[in-house]
């Protein structure tokens, strides 16, 4: 992936990277999803990437981005602490300054990428408000779990005790961390929304196949109206999350720095959509499959399981459509 450039497609080309836009990195993380490829690239190429990015500290820019492209460092962002809030201010990880540095203790949770993460990115208090450091995966004081995920892969959670992190190793200030933040959610959310696309695109082809092959009664099932009702149900579910993926890609591509409310607006819509139409249509792929489509041999069950995977992180779909009502109110109501 890294000889290809994927892991460069956010990052600035004065940094080595292609310099492109969430278009790029849709069609990327859509095809991976498609196959089920089980590696980190929205977590590490996006998420992380864009923080870093947003930071303020240009030498260490200079320092990690290029690495990050190469493939040479895969790094992981470490923000959330507790499920049920995407605040990227309500953490209890706290900075201690010493002379030359901080000293940073805390627990992370949720941190998609980390199992072959070489660095983290965390968010942790200090006196001037929320700071991200680089801390590296082998750092005195830092332990690292991993659990388990309906999908196969993992989360992990990252212990602090007493890790020492220099001054130059801030890669956001407390003036920058919050806007770096929120702005990589926002991207990353629109990013998975478009592996959930390539999941559900992927399931449904499936599907359709099978109603054509199958067959039942001396015929194929794929020629009952019953069936075909509800194989077009699901096609424009489809066609729908296709429609908004697009336009969000579009309008963020066109103003990549839009105001935070509309960009914030722009990646729950999209979420929400894509969630709900991925989660209908692989539960649907399995039933339109009958008994094959339950077991662990056929694949049906593992864009399912992905698809639950991906519609949790970052917000869930009632999550992003409160949000997006939120955002989209008339003032004073």
């Amino acid at each position: 992936m890294a000889e290809l450039g994927w892991l460069g497609i956010l990052v600035p080309e004065a940094h080595g990277g292609l310099g492109l836009g969430l278009a790029e990195a849709a069609i990327v993380a859509e095809g991976l999803a498609r196959a089920l490829v089980p590696e980190p690239f929205t977590a590490t190429a996006v998420l992380a990437t864009t923080v870093l990015v947003g930071g303020d500290n240009e030498a260490l820019k200079e320092e990690l981005l290029p690495q990050i492209v190469s493939g040479a460092v895969l790094p992981a962002l470490a923000w959330q602490e507790r499920s049920g809030t995407l605040d990227v201010a309500a953490i209890e990880t706290r900075s201690a300054p010493f002379e030359g540095g901080y000293r940073l203790n805390g627990t992370k949770r949720f941190i998609a990428g980390a199992a072959g993460a070489d660095g983290f990115l965390v968010s942790a208090n200090t006196n001037e408000g929320v700071a991200v450091f680089w801390i590296e995966r082998a750092a005195p004081g830092v332990a690292l779990a991993l659990e388990p995920l309906a999908d196969g892969r993992h989360f992990g959670t990252l212990t602090l005790s007493d890790v020492t992190v220099q001054r130059e190793r801030i890669i956001a200030s407390p003036t920058a961390a919050r806007a770096a933040l929120e702005r990589a959610l926002d991207r990353t959310a629109v990013v998975a929304s478009a592996e959930l696309y390539g999941i559900m695109s992927r399931a449904l082809e499936m599907t359709v196949d099978y109603l054509k092959t199958r067959v039942q009664f001396g015929k194929p099932i794929g020629s009952f109206q019953a069936l075909q009702h509800r194989a077009v149900d699901l096609y424009v579910q489809q066609q729908l999350a296709s429609a908004v993926l697009e336009d969000v890609v579009r309008a963020l591509d066109q103003d990549p720095e839009p105001q935070p409310r509309k960009r914030a607006a722009l990646a729950s819509r999209l979420k929400a959509r894509c969630t709900e139409a991925a989660a209908k249509i692989t539960r649907q792929a399995i039933q339109l499959h009958g008994a094959i489509g339950f077991t662990d041999e056929y694949d049906a069950g593992l864009y399912l399981k992905r698809a639950m995977v991906l519609g949790a992180w970052l917000g869930n779909a009632v999550w992003h459509r409160r949000r997006y009502a939120q955002l989209t109110a008339p003032e004073g109501t």
